[in-house]
């Protein structure tokens, strides 16, 4: 092990489940300084991925399912806060027929596994506050590393993961899964063929009722998504909506986003159930009268190029669930929720032309892999495809479709949207992460050149004939 990554595992061991403290960085002379640029970079390539897995709690179980049906990876190590989950987690493996994974638990279990095991890519899917560290650490531990959203909290976070990315030239991959649904592909691979024109407007969103899950008990461990919605307030979870739209505008490969501007409503649910709740159990009596964030954060947001962005949050009111993921070009429309539809004028596409469409321009990647995902699942498919897409790249050698620079300038909405509400929707200035690049850089190949030889092992059914296959 060199010198510097022992170092730095030595002063993570003082980190624990408290407070994690990145290092002081200096963010307007690190934005000026040269440095090596992640987008495009193809690793050197990888034939088998060994990979840890930290955080089995909500999403962890899932991702370690679906990678133990991608050949080419070996799961080696598993960790989470809590031994129980780990024990639960190594039976899908060997329910499977794979080989049980290294275990590490407790507070700096994720420590000791980055200072004992040699991996080449850890997957991180755990509370917010520690995907930066534990990010960062991963990379100057050696590894790729792949982290559920969002990738940092402040815009120092955001800032010090793509230093680390381009100093040790390591892949730093937000695990923004709505960029691989079908319907978000399809509309990506028609705005890149111009069937909308010049896309000038789009709008997305995380509308989601989880009012119930993050006050439950059995949900979030110790609470920590709804302490989350009482010290931020504003767009907590952006990624989800802007992800999609992003690359659709080409966001940090030709265009970047400049400045927004975000506007909240009160909280009209949060409290009320705090309250509730703690008249009849003694346990939530810590979160009544705490502020809580508002039901709806709108965040709008201005491109270099004079274009815009809409990003809606609301996580508590009683209504369907929508990421709205709206396009408006100059030669057409598309939009998702409440129902799919595509327009090039004042009406929307007819059935049949619709299916037209998604037959003619749904991407290479989802003809391929869609129906095996599909099988394996993972919110209809698309964590599949993600999952299947970062491994057939890392092993191939190709550049990734979510560089650095993409989690850092979705998840950087966190906090600014944060600073305009707090500061009476005042505008606030959005980093490049990608210090000017953006004017060069290249949107993501679509197709598979170079890569899709990677297997997918056969799913244990009862019926042999539904095992999944890539031909």
């Amino acid at each position: 092990m060199d010198t510097n990554r022992r170092d730095f595992l030595k002063k993570a061991t003082l980190l624990s489940s408290a407070a994690i403290t990145l290092p002081t960085i200096n963010n307007a002379a690190f934005a000026a300084a040269p440095s090596f640029n992640m987008w495009g970079y193809a690793a050197p390539k990888i034939d088998t991925v060994r990979i840890a897995v930290i955080g089995l709690g909500m999403r962890g179980p899932g991702a370690v399912d679906r990678l133990s049906y991608i050949e080419g990876t070996e799961i080696v190590a598993l960790c989470d806060l809590h031994a129980d989950r780990v024990v639960k987690a190594q039976k899908i493996l060997t329910n499977k027929g794979l080989k049980e994974a290294k275990s590490y638990s407790g507070d700096e279990g994720w420590v000791q596994l980055l200072n004992e095991e040699e991996v080449d890519l850890v997957y991180i899917c755990t509370p917010w506050e520690f995907h930066a560290p534990m990010s960062i650490a991963a990379m100057k531990a050696g590894a790729h590393a792949a982290c559920e959203v969002p990738i940092g909290l402040s815009v120092k976070e955001c800032w010090e993961v793509v230093k680390v990315s381009e100093q040790t030239k390591k892949h730093c991959m937000m695990l923004e899964n709505c960029c691989y649904d079908f319907f978000e592909m399809l509309t990506l691979n028609m705005a890149r063929q111009g069937m909308f024109g010049e896309l000038v407007h789009a709008e997305g969103a995380y509308i989601h009722d989880l009012l119930d899950l993050n006050f439950s008990k059995k949900g979030y461990d110790k609470m920590w998504r709804l302490r989350e919605n009482i010290k931020m307030n504003g767009n907590l979870y952006p990624t989800h909506g802007i992800g999609p739209i992003a690359q659709c505008m080409n966001i940090n490969s030709g265009d970047r986003m400049t400045h927004l501007v975000a506007m909240q409503t009160a909280d009209f649910q949060m409290g009320d159930r705090a309250r509730e709740l703690a008249a009849e159990d003694s346990f939530f009596q810590e979160f009544v009268g705490k502020k809580y964030r508002g039901n709806m954060d709108t965040t709008l947001i201005k491109t270099e190029k004079g274009k815009t962005l809409m990003v809606q949050h609301d996580v508590t009111s009683p209504r369907p669930y929508s990421r709205l993921h709206l396009l408006s070009g100059t030669k057409g429309f598309a939009q998702k929720y409440p129902k799919e539809g595509i327009a090039f004028g004042h009406s929307f596409v007819k059935e049949d032309e619709l299916k037209s469409l998604k037959e003619k321009y749904t991407p290479e990647l989802v003809k391929f892999i869609g129906e095996q995902a599909k099988q394996v699942g993972g919110h209809g498919g698309m964590d599949f495809i993600m999952d299947w897409r970062l491994i057939d790249c890392l092993r191939n050698g190709l550049p990734i479709e979510q560089p650095v620079y993409e989690g850092a300038s979705w998840s950087v909405i966190v906090p600014l949207s944060c600073e305009s509400v707090a500061k009476n929707s005042k505008t606030v200035n959005i980093p490049d992460f990608t210090k000017g690049a953006w004017k060069t850089n290249q949107p993501h190949d679509l197709s598979l050149k170079g890569g899709g030889n990677t297997g997918i092992r056969p799913k244990a059914t009862q019926n042999q004939n539904n095992q999944l296959n890539v031909e």
